[in-house]
């Protein structure tokens, strides 16, 4: 009996991915095809499609800014955030419940509403942001928030803090070097997980980018957004480099968690 519900589950997650797979599988074959038509399979394959978009300039510029920002603000949440979290931990746990909620705050307001308050905050401001990457680093912030302080809050809670700072000061380290020297190897596997992680939740953002900067600073999305009345192969061609950077990104982090509560 144990068998058969085991084979039946299988058939059934079996079934999903495959399902899944076919319209990946698809725009795969699709991107190498150099003409489909009417036929089941494509008349012919070609690497035409990915030479002419890794040699676009317009593409490699608008993945060269969505790589800065996404870095930008990552390490901006790692300076702000991982100290933070170190106080919280150490100095004030009970403030833990209280974080937990504040975090969520950035999924209560829908990005669409988010970014039209952020238009109406800054168009008449003295400091020119809109238009400007440094609206989207601070954005991109508060987007991965939540992911890099719920993924590194589980490091530290594995590692029993009290004990090592405890055992760093009686051997005569100071709160800074125990930090630096003995917390931080001990959560970088969950730190590496977040970055990964929300690198590629990043990567993938269009709303605020669109509606805050649009063409004045073409990001990987805004760019493949714009592209997509061009040759359905070109795009196709697109998508899949962008699947299969985000899938290995996605691996990354999920090499990284392993291990990390």
């Amino acid at each position: 009996m144990d068998t058969m519900n085991n084979r039946y589950h299988k058939t059934v997650v079996y079934g999903i991915v495959g399902v899944m797979l076919v319209p990946i599988l698809a725009t795969l074959i699709y991107s190498f095809s150099s003409r489909w038509g009417a036929t089941v399979l494509p008349d012919g394959f070609t690497l035409d499609w990915y030479l002419k978009l890794v040699t676009d300039p317009r593409f490699l510029e608008a993945f060269g800014r969505s790589l800065f920002i996404c870095i930008a603000a990552l390490t901006l949440s790692v300076v702000l955030i991982l100290p933070a979290i170190f106080v919280v931990f150490y100095y004030f746990p009970s403030l833990d419940k209280l974080m937990n909620m504040l975090i969520l705050l950035p999924f209560a307001v829908p990005p669409v509403v988010s970014s039209v308050g952020l238009l109406q905050l800054y168009a008449d401001s003295e400091i020119a942001l809109i238009g400007t990457p440094w609206i989207l680093i601070g954005t991109y912030f508060t987007i991965a928030l939540p992911f890099m302080y719920r993924a590194i809050a589980n490091s530290f809670e594995a590692i029993h803090l009290h004990d090592l700072m405890d055992a760093a000061h009686l051997l005569g380290a100071s709160t800074r070097q125990a930090f630096l020297l003995i917390v931080l190897p001990n959560v970088k596997k969950g730190l590496m997980a977040s970055l990964f992680l929300s690198f590629s939740f990043l990567l993938g953002e269009f709303v605020f980018a669109n509606i805050l900067v649009g063409t004045r600073y073409e990001t990987l999305q805004i760019y493949l957004y714009n592209m997509r009345q061009t040759s359905g192969h070109f795009t196709s061609a697109l998508v899949m480099t962008y699947f299969l950077f985000i899938f290995l990104l996605t691996w990354l982090a999920s090499r990284f968690s392993r291990g990390v509560k």
